[in-house]
């Protein structure tokens, strides 16, 4: 049957939309591989600038707490931003910050003084900081409203693609294998010794230099690219974006709550995971960082895989379900032994995978002109990511027992599975 002329325009103007946002997706989706790139390499970095500066796991902690804060510290100014100037802007921001911070690791390590890296990976994660709050709700507003959570799970299985990778291709650049004992290294002379620490630090400047120079690129790029966007002009009374008007969302409220202890559940799990697996399987390093390679591939494939099943299942079941699993999964990490812990983390990977973008749209769900607020607040809620795994170190240096830390990500499961149950509700404060 020949179609009619409305048809046919009507048939133009769907072309025409889908193709208006569909370059503009694909973009942004790079962005979720190129910070879960940076992430991914922190679980290499802490026990690497252990050895090379003689940390305990408290101190080592300071690394994710060094990224984390700047969540908290930048969110709120990265959402006026955007609010005022639009996505696009927070998007070029964000990736001349983490250009800037990834090249920094070069004089870093010259210095071969522990703040300064921490310095750096604070001004990458500030870029972090305006690349997420403008992505997670970018990607939900391009394209169909009936399919933003779908969308979002699959962008952020770009992050678990980069997790896979990060370990897998980059840590044996940066992990070196040699492993002094204490009494090794008070063997040495200083020259020695300072050689050698030379030699650990100055194993990370090339990869982040690369990755730098990337950024850089990519940024160039963004600036050169028609982006869509949406800039919310404030506004006097009911109608316009007010930080009281969203929080009175229970979605909401929820959502920050949740995603403070998800994220700080994903970053001791992560960052912990090369100890994990070093003390209670035996794993070399180098063999523990291809492990963590697979931790990373879990994570990605439960992104994909929940992307699909979200098809027949509401994604609030699904994180039910997730959730519930990933409590008895921090048990058996707790009490297993050998391999079976090893095995017990890559697992948690996999049903870690739907959480963040799922708390995040659950969390931002009709907030209407308050979305770049509530996604602000909730990007704030990352500073769990800083204050939990130091908990953990500290559970551990107490102890002396790695895996009695993971109480903390249990804890955090938990939270997150009485979100699954309550966070879906509207009523009002």
């Amino acid at each position: 049957m020949a179609l009619t002329s409305d048809s046919v325009l009507q048939n133009k103007a769907f072309s025409n939309e889908k193709k208006s946002w569909i370059l503009p997706f694909i973009l942004v989706t790079s962005l979720f591989f190129f910070w879960g790139f940076v992430h991914n390499l922190d679980p290499i970095l802490i026990p690497h600038l252990r050895k090379a500066f003689n940390l305990s796991d408290l101190q080592s902690s300071l690394i994710d707490s060094s990224v984390f804060i700047a969540y908290f510290v930048m969110a709120l100014p990265a959402g006026y931003i955007m609010r005022k100037y639009g996505y696009k802007s927070g998007i070029m921001i964000g990736l001349v910050l983490f250009g800037i911070g990834s090249i920094l690791f070069v004089p870093a390590a010259n210095s071969l003084q522990y703040i300064y890296f921490l310095g750096a990976l604070f001004i990458i994660a500030c870029g972090l900081t305006f690349l997420e709050t403008a992505a997670n709700p970018y990607v939900t507003i391009l394209g169909p409203a009936e399919t933003a959570t779908k969308r979002l799970n699959f962008s952020q299985s770009f992050n678990g693609l980069a997790a896979f990778i990060a370990p897998t291709v980059v840590g044996p650049m940066i992990l070196s294998g040699k492993n002094l004992t204490e009494a090794e290294m008070a063997s040495m002379s200083s020259t020695e010794l300072s050689t050698y620490l030379a030699s650990e630090a100055a194993s990370v400047k090339m990869p982040y230099l690369i990755l730098g120079l990337i950024i850089l690129a990519v940024a160039v790029v963004f600036y050169f690219t028609n982006m869509p966007d949406v800039k919310d002009e404030d506004k006097e009374g009911t109608e316009g974006a007010s930080f009281s008007g969203a929080l009175k969302s229970m979605k909401l409220r929820w959502g920050i709550l949740a995603q403070f202890f998800y994220v700080g559940a994903q970053v001791c799990v992560g960052s912990f995971f090369i100890k994990m697996a070093t003390t209670t399987a035996g794993l070399e390093e180098d063999t523990a960082a291809k492990y963590l390679g697979f931790f990373g591939l879990a994570f990605m494939l439960g992104r994909f895989a929940g992307t699909f099943l979200m098809q027949y299942i509401q994604p609030r079941k699904l994180l039910i379900a997730y959730a519930t699993i990933n409590i008895l999964l921090s048990l058996l990490a707790i009490t297993g032994t050998g391999m079976v812990v090893v095995y017990t983390l890559i697992a948690i990977a996999f049903f870690m995978s739907i959480m963040f973008p799922t708390i995040f749209s659950m969390g931002i769900d009709g907030l209407g002109h308050n979305t770049k607020i509530g996604s602000s607040l909730i990007v704030m809620s990352i500073v769990g990511g800083a204050l939990l795994p130091p908990v953990l170190g500290l559970i551990s240096d107490i102890t002396g027992n790695i895996q009695y830390g993971y109480t903390v990500p249990l804890v955090c499961f938990a939270v997150i599975l009485l979100f699954a149950f309550n966070g879906h509700k509207t009523n009002k404060a």
